[in-house]
């Protein structure tokens, strides 16, 4: 038996998470404690929500758990898993392929994050490639004038001398 109290804080949460208490029961599931696959077979019915419905809805999941001292189904396996096949979002190109596969397992914030970061550091590089480009230009076209004032120049010489 459970106590009265740990009862209406579980309750108390449920309400935290409509939306995810709601789906539990219209398809026979526990909503706390929730397993990964339940919450994964949530995110993929609720797909159509879009990801800014839903990701808060998955945090109000962690949340609850979290809150009673369980385990979260939200994070790693199954659920990470169904969240990013929704979210699309790709792993770093910088990444080992090892690593681009387990990419997928992280947490949707995380992956956002990452990519974020990801793109930041592909516009620096280029910014950078194209810095170092225009000044091999300007330093090609620095010693072509150096050096076609050194061929007038010479050339000068040559008809003083005679």
């Amino acid at each position: 038996m459970t106590h009265p109290l740990l009862t209406a804080l579980a309750q108390a949460r449920l309400r935290d998470a409509p939306m995810f208490a709601k789906w539990c029961e219209l398809n026979g599931a526990s909503a706390c404690p929730a397993t990964p696959a339940s919450v994964a077979r949530f995110v993929t019915d609720c797909a159509s929500l879009g990801m800014d419905r839903l990701w808060p809805a998955v945090q109000d999941i962690s949340r609850m758990h979290v809150a009673l001292g369980l385990a979260d189904p939200t994070l790693g396996g199954a659920a990470a898993s169904a969240m990013s096949t929704i979210a699309a979002i790709p792993p770093p190109r910088s990444w080992p392929e090892p690593f681009k596969r387990r990419f997928a397992t992280l947490p949707y914030d995380i992956q956002i994050h990452l990519a974020s970061r990801e793109a930041q550091r592909d516009r620096a590089l280029r910014r950078a490639q194209n810095d170092a480009a225009s000044a091999r230009q300007k330093l090609a076209t620095l010693e072509a004038q150096t050096k076609d004032e050194k061929a007038d120049g010479n050339e000068a010489a040559t008809l003083d001398n005679d």
